[in-house]
C-alpha cells in the first residue's frame, strides 16, 4: 500500500520536469511582402519524442495544425486537412528542419507555434526486501513561445527606449520602481528584459519575480515595471533590454538608484488643503445644514397638526 503513493510520486516528478521543457522560437515577429519566402524556425526538438508538428493561430480563429515535420528527414504528415496546406514546406537549416512558405500570401498573416511528444519514464524504489523497480511512463506536449508573421510592405522600425523612476504604492512599502517603455516600433512585438550593474562589476540579470510587465498595446508602446526591493545596502545601475526584430535595443543610460538600508516607514510632509477640497467640505457642511433644518421644520409642522387636531371641539 505504500509503495503506491511513491510510484504516483515519480510520476508526478517526470510529469513536472516535461511541463517546465519548452520549445525555443527565438523570432518574436517575422515581415515579409506578398510573394516573398519566410521560414519558421524551431530550437530544442531534441527532446521529442514525435514528429515537431506546427499550428497556425489567426486573430479570430482557433489554433489548427497545419502539418508534421519529420525531424530526421524532413516528411510532411499533411493528414490534418488544413485549408492552406499546400503552401507550407520544409526546408532543412543548420538548426534542423523549418516549417517554410515559398509564396506569402496576405492570408497566410498569423502565428504560428511549433509543438511535439516528450516521452518521460521515472523508475526506482527499494524495499526492505529487496529492490521494486515502478516504472512510469507520461507523455506531454510541449510548445514553442510562437512566432507571428506580419505580410505588409512597412519597413522594420526599431523601438524607442526609455528608462523613468515610476511613482507608486511601493515606495510605502520600502520599494522603489523603474518604468521601462519601447515605443514608436515596428512590428509591435518586443520582449522586455532587465540587467543591473553594481559599480565596475559585469552586468546581472535580474529576479523575473521581481518584474512586472504590463504591455500597452493600444498606445502603441511596450512597458516593463521593475520593483526593487530596499533590503540592499548598495547603489546598483539598471539596464533596460529589448529584443526586437530589428534588433536589441539597450536604453541609452542606466537609471541609478541608491538603496536605503533603514527599514523606518517615510515620513509624511503635511500637505496643505486644496482650494477645491475646501469648496467640497464646505458644500457637504452646507447640505448637512439643510437636511437638519427641514427635519426640524417637518417636526414642527407634524407637532402644529397634531395640537390643532387635539383642540378641535367634537360634534355629537
Amino acid at each position: 500500500m505504500l509503495l503506491l503513493p511513491a510510484a504516483a510520486l515519480c510520476c508526478l516528478c517526470s510529469a513536472l520536469v516535461s511541463m517546465a521543457a519548452e520549445l525555443i522560437q527565438d523570432d518574436l515577429s517575422l515581415t515579409r511582402r506578398v510573394g516573398e519566402a519566410v521560414s519558421f524556425s524551431c530550437g530544442g526538438t531534441h527532446q521529442c519524442y514525435s514528429d515537431a508538428y506546427w499550428y497556425q493561430k489567426k486573430d479570430t480563429e482557433t489554433f489548427r495544425v497545419i502539418l508534421g515535420i519529420n525531424r530526421s528527414n524532413g516528411a510532411l504528415d499533411k493528414s490534418y486537412n488544413h485549408t492552406q496546406e499546400d503552401d507550407f514546406s520544409a526546408v532543412n537549416k543548420k538548426n534542423g528542419w523549418e516549417l517554410q512558405i515559398k509564396r506569402v500570401k496576405d492570408s497566410h498573416s498569423a502565428t504560428y507555434y511549433c509543438s511535439c511528444l516528450v516521452w518521460v519514464s521515472g523508475s526506482g524504489l527499494h524495499t526492505a526486501d529487496g529492490v521494486f523497480v515502478s516504472v512510469c511512463f507520461t507523455v506531454w506536449y510541449i510548445f514553442g513561445s510562437g512566432t507571428k508573421l506580419f505580410v505588409t510592405d512597412k519597413q522594420v522600425v526599431q523601438p524607442v527606449v526609455s528608462v523613468y523612476p515610476a511613482a507608486s504604492r511601493a515606495q510605502l512599502e520600502e520599494k522603489s520602481s523603474l518604468l521601462c517603455v519601447a515605443s514608436a516600433m515596428f512590428p509591435p512585438l518586443v520582449q522586455i528584459s532587465w540587467k543591473r550593474q553594481n559599480g565596475s562589476d559585469s552586468l546581472e540579470d535580474v529576479n523575473p519575480a521581481d518584474v512586472k510587465q504590463q504591455e500597452l498595446r493600444e498606445s502603441g508602446c511596450s512597458a516593463s515595471i521593475l520593483t526593487i526591493s530596499q533590503r540592499e545596502n548598495s547603489t546598483y545601475k539598471y539596464h533596460c533590454s529589448v529584443q526586437h526584430q530589428g534588433g536589441t535595443v539597450n536604453a541609452q543610460t542606466g537609471t541609478e538608484v541608491t538603496v536605503p538600508t533603514t527599514s523606518s516607514p517615510p515620513e509624511r510632509e503635511p500637505t496643505d488643503m486644496s482650494f477645491q477640497s475646501q469648496c467640497k467640505v464646505k458644500l457637504l457642511t452646507l447640505l448637512y445644514t439643510v437636511l437638519i433644518l427641514k427635519s426640524l421644520v417637518y417636526c414642527c409642522g407634524l407637532s402644529l397638526l397634531r395640537i390643532f387636531r387635539n383642540n378641535k371641539p367634537s360634534i355629537h
